[in-house]
């Protein structure tokens, strides 16, 4: 009698994918819609649209050099495929593993998109206090990185609450 394998959790590369879609239409809306280098106010005082391009990585890190475009895109293929093996050896109903992960897989390779078609990054949200204090533009995918990472931080501090410890151990 065989055993039948487990369901991995590489169903969760959908939600990558739904990352990815709604990145990309967003990116798309904004080439389409909004000024370059221009605020158009979404929320008085704290939120703002606002067209504009990184060739780094968060803050802008590496973007004046000619290499970096190539170093943050082979980081990207070799996190999302890091990562797609990783749910390829998690159970599915692990969903706070699979979902952090599926999260910055989607993020990563969004913004691999933007490298590839545009040469940098495309980033429209910018928050912002007042007039004085501007946090650094972002979009959809950096949004899903992000949150990716705290939750993998959350859940890995607080997800094995409640659980009775592993026997033998």
């Amino acid at each position: 009698m065989t055993t039948r394998p487990r369901p991995n959790a590489l169903i969760w590369l959908l939600l990558s994918a739904v990352v990815i879609g709604l990145d990309q239409w967003s990116k798309a809306w904004v080439l389409s819609s909004l000024p370059e280098y221009q605020a158009v106010m979404v929320i008085e005082d704290y939120w703002n649209w606002y067209r504009s391009y990184n060739k780094g990585a968060a803050f802008s890190f590496l973007a004046d050099t000619d290499w970096g475009r190539h170093v943050f895109s082979a980081l990207a293929v070799l996190i999302s495929g890091v990562l797609a093996y990783w749910l390829a050896r998690t159970p599915r109903g692990q969903w706070r593993e699979a979902l952090p992960f599926s999260l910055v897989i989607g993020g990563a390779l969004g913004n691999l998109l933007d490298r590839f078609q545009h040469g940098h990054v495309v980033d429209f949200i910018q928050w912002h206090w007042k007039n004085a204090y501007y946090y650094p533009s972002f979009n959809i995918a950096d949004s899903a990185i992000v949150g990716g990472a705290i939750a993998l931080v959350v859940f890995s501090v607080f997800g094995n609450r409640g659980k009775a410890p592993a026997e033998g151990g």
